[in-house]
């Protein structure tokens, strides 16, 4: 069957590409990523959410699904997340909102249990809760799954952890962290479980990433400090792996600041208390907003985009734990991952 696109979601009519998530299934052959794109080269009312499926491990890319609310008109869609669930179904998260107010915006998703097969059935859109989600949620230990959404700039106790106790089909606000006025941007903020079952968030500031711990399962927050992690203000990505230990890619060294430049991975095998030199994933400029997940065998895929209103591409780097712990970076940070593919860009000739 032919795809059939509206004129305003054709590839060769995109300035703007980029914010990419990531899912695979448990075998690693069959992936989903999604961004949002643009026909004007900025964050504005033409932006819409493309979700793009592969069935060969990453080696090919085809856009399945296009989330444009309503077409031409005010309301933009974007920051989305893909998401496999505990039970096997594919979630696909995104925001909805006119103009850049997260205090006016919601988080929408719409779930399908056959997300790679052709004319695949989704659910209908649903609204979850106020703001925006732009990082994956965590399955807590007490069977809770936590979504990491924002209202943003304007409103405080911002960075909220909003849980779900039935598997997705009702969500509640459990928490939420105070992020300094002077400090708060757009929080992006991702929660990890520790062995103890501390919960420890991470949040993206205007000075890089604050940090705030909660031992009470998401209900109450440590006051916001900073953390031990130099780091531009953009979103980082960090994940428990089947090993036990933390995955965190971040930009540049772990204590030194460069731009979005130099995606870098670490490995911690004490709970994020000591980190491995890195696995430099890319070095180039206009590397940006990494999210990933580990499949089954051990294999990392980290999704990220590069030059948004460029080249616009989203990228798919492949690696492994062991490849992280004997990485040989130095301080010429020039060593590329190996396996590193594309999954859109702009068209060829323009």
């Amino acid at each position: 069957m032919k795809k059939q696109y509206a004129p305003g979601h054709q590839l060769q009519n995109r300035k703007f590409t980029g914010i990419p998530s990531l899912a695979v299934s448990k075998d690693g052959q069959r992936m989903w990523s999604v961004w949002y794109a643009g026909t004007s080269p900025g964050e504005d009312e033409n932006n819409y959410v493309v979700l793009a499926q592969s069935l060969d491990a990453g080696e090919t890319w085809e856009e399945v699904l296009v989330v444009d609310p309503d077409g031409a008109g005010p309301v933009r869609a974007f920051d989305p997340e893909v998401w496999m669930d505990p039970t096997g179904k594919l979630w696909v998260f995104w925001a909805q909102t006119i103009g850049m107010n997260g205090t006016e915006a919601g988080v929408w998703a719409m779930t399908s249990d056959g997300g790679s097969e052709p004319g695949a059935n989704w659910s209908d859109p649903k609204r979850l809760t106020d703001g925006i989600m732009m990082c994956k949620p965590t399955v807590l230990s007490n069977g809770e799954w936590a979504l990491p959404a924002s209202t943003w700039r304007l409103t405080d106790h911002s960075a909220r952890m909003v849980v779900s106790r039935d598997q997705g089909k009702t969500w509640k606000v459990k928490g939420s962290i105070q992020v300094p006025r002077e400090n708060r941007v757009y929080d992006e903020h991702m929660f990890v479980e520790k062995e103890d079952g501390t919960i420890w968030a991470l949040i993206r500031t205007n000075y890089g990433i604050g940090e705030s711990f909660s031992s009470d399962q998401g209900e109450t927050w440590s006051p916001l400090q900073p953390s031990l992690f130099a780091h531009p203000s953009a979103r980082f990505f960090i994940r428990r792996l089947h090993s036990g230990n933390l995955l965190l890619v971040k930009h540049g060294p772990l204590r030194v600041r460069t731009g979005r430049s130099h995606l870098m991975a670490f490995v911690s095998s004490d709970d994020g208390f000591t980190w491995s030199r890195g696995l430099l994933l890319d070095q180039r400029a206009g590397v940006s907003y990494p999210d990933g997940q580990e499949t089954e065998d051990g294999t990392l895929h980290i999704v990220y985009d590069r030059d948004r209103t460029g080249d616009r591409e989203i990228l798919l780097a492949t690696f492994t734990e062991e490849a992280i712990w004997h990485s040989a970076y130095d301080e010429k940070m020039v060593e590329i991952a190996r396996d590193r593919k594309t999954i859109s860009s702009k068209p060829k000739g323009e």
